[in-house]
């Protein structure tokens, strides 16, 4: 049950076809992954690291850092990604958290990581972006044949931490059995095959990137354009060479500001996927009118992978992810657990061969996050419409109660958003001396659009009740967000928490 073996190693034509082209034209076949991770996962053995133990890796994004994670599957130790923006703060917070035996990062970062692990028995190991660093120098005489472990489908295989915008990030505990059910499911969901090529321009230490991404492509046997981060006019340049893409609505909405990006540039393209982040129906609206494609939002998460997905044959609707996945069941409930109509909005709980094995060392916390029936409590709400298609409406942490009423921000934004002149917007509750919680909204406007607040509250009126009206309306250039898109809602209730008092 090792990830590494159900990946397509010996289908179509063997190991000689090409896996990967990088953007400046190095190409990798599925034979030099093979070998290059066994070299890694020999190497890793011989400094005495044994299975389960955790690797925390901070790297460029290249062939090199694929094959690090294929030779961490192999060995059985667990891959622990950290993304390349985080700092010494940050990283003391991982690196105790996960306690781990060696560290993986960029020359430039090795005097951040040595004194935390000082006065432990992790090692640390360098790789640049050109591929050189103490690991590329330790590998170089290892044997590229390795046995790959065979393990039972609840090994732990990666240790991936939330993104920690509501509070301290935790760690998920993803087993090799999670993996391989949610990456067949898609494969087969989205109509992979060894005649594919993806556009992967999107980071690898995060689950859209490692395993939706490398995952489709590793099993189905076909090959990918790999690009070390996302600039539009690579993208633009790439794009007639591959038949997918797949990115965040960040990457759509800068494709779309490309006045040379139309029909012509998607000739080759099957299929455009979208997650990490809420598409605005605007963007999906725009893309389809400009390219004559309509993009395929699904919906995942950190603990779970992917849950829902707009159908690759039939109605990719805006504004929602369309229906469960097969093998996956997803229940909207009331706050003692207990289903609601289709059409209420409730919290989103899930249950299947996808989801997690817990909250790394907080076992209270995944005790909590569990119903006694077995569902995870995702903290999104959500609605079913009669044909069961998903809509989110926000996480519940960030559901408003303003005068005992509750307020779904993802509802009030969706009719923000639909007024002229706006691109998109966030809704936060913040302190309000009357009210406990009031509404109100930070929006991007379109540039050369004149508006003002006053102007734009008197059409809300005529749209949302009194209760979820935004007291206040600011305009922005643009909203915070994380590296995969999701805005910082977190980092928007800090700035303007004094607003209504």
């Amino acid at each position: 049950m090792n990830l590494f073996a159900t990946f397509s190693w010996g289908k179509p034509a063997g190991r000689e076809r090409l896996l990967l082209m990088t953007h400046d034209g190095n190409s990798f076949s599925y034979a030099d992954a093979w070998r290059e991770s066994a070299r890694i996962a020999n190497y890793l053995t011989e400094t005495g690291l044994k299975p389960g133990d955790r690797i925390t890796v901070q790297v460029p994004k290249t062939p090199l850092a694929v094959w690090l994670y294929l030779a961490c599957l192999r060995g059985g130790f667990i891959y622990h990604p950290l993304n390349d923006a985080y700092q010494r703060t940050e990283l003391e917070f991982f690196v105790n958290d996960a306690e781990p035996r060696a560290i993986i990062c960029d020359p430039a970062s090795e005097n951040m990581f040595a004194p935390l692990v000082v006065d432990s028995d992790c090692m640390v190991l360098t790789m640049n972006r050109a591929g050189h660093g103490s690991l590329a120098d330790g590998i170089d005489y290892a044997p590229d044949e390795f046995t790959t472990l065979d393990c039972e489908s609840d090994t732990t295989a990666i240790l991936l931490y939330s993104s920690g915008t509501t509070g301290k990030p935790k760690g998920a505990m993803l087993s090799h059995g999670n993996l391989i059910a949610n990456t067949a499911t898609l494969v087969d969901s989205w109509g992979f095959s060894a005649t594919d090529r993806l556009l992967h321009a999107l980071p690898i230490y995060h689950a859209h990137g490692l395993f939706v991404g490398l995952g489709c492509v590793l099993t189905s046997g076909c090959m990918m354009t790999f690009l070390p981060r996302f600039d539009a006019q690579e993208v633009l340049r790439c794009l007639p060479g591959t038949n997918v893409m797949m990115g965040i609505p960040t990457f759509y909405s800068r494709l779309l500001a490309e006045a040379d990006f139309g029909p012509d540039t998607c000739r080759s393209i099957r299929l455009f996927i979208s997650g990490s982040a809420p598409l605005p129906a605007e963007i999906h609206a725009q893309f389809h009118s400009r390219t004559g494609h309509a993009i395929l939002e699904r919906y995942g998460m950190t603990e779970t992978s992917m849950l829902c997905s707009n159908p690759l044959d039939g109605e990719r609707r805006p504004g929602t992810v369309g229906p469960p996945l097969p093998g996956i069941t997803i229940r909207i409930v009331d706050a003692n657990d207990q289903p609601v109509a289709a059409g209420m909005i409730g919290e989103i709980q899930v249950m299947g061969p996808n989801v997690f094995k817990g909250y790394w060392r907080l076992k209270s916390k995944t005790a909590d996050d569990f119903t006694t029936d077995g569902f995870f409590r995702t903290g999104d709400q959500g609605t079913f419409c009669a044909d069961g298609y998903l809509t989110i409406m926000g996480r519940s942490k960030d559901m408003i109660i303003s005068g005992g009423l509750n307020v779904y921000p993802r509802e009030v934004e969706q009719v923000i958003d639909e007024l002229n002149g706006i691109v998109e917007s966030a809704v936060i509750g913040v302190p309000h001396a009357d009210f406990g919680e009031g509404v109100i909204a930070i929006a991007v406007v379109e540039p050369g659009f004149n508006t003002c607040e006053s102007d734009l509250m008197t059409t809300l009126r005529e749209r949302l009740a009194n209760f979820k009206r935004p007291k206040r309306l600011f305009f922005v250039p643009q909203l915070p967000r994380n590296t995969m898109g999701k805005v910082q809602k977190n980092t928007l209730r800090q700035q303007y928490g004094q607003a209504l008092l």
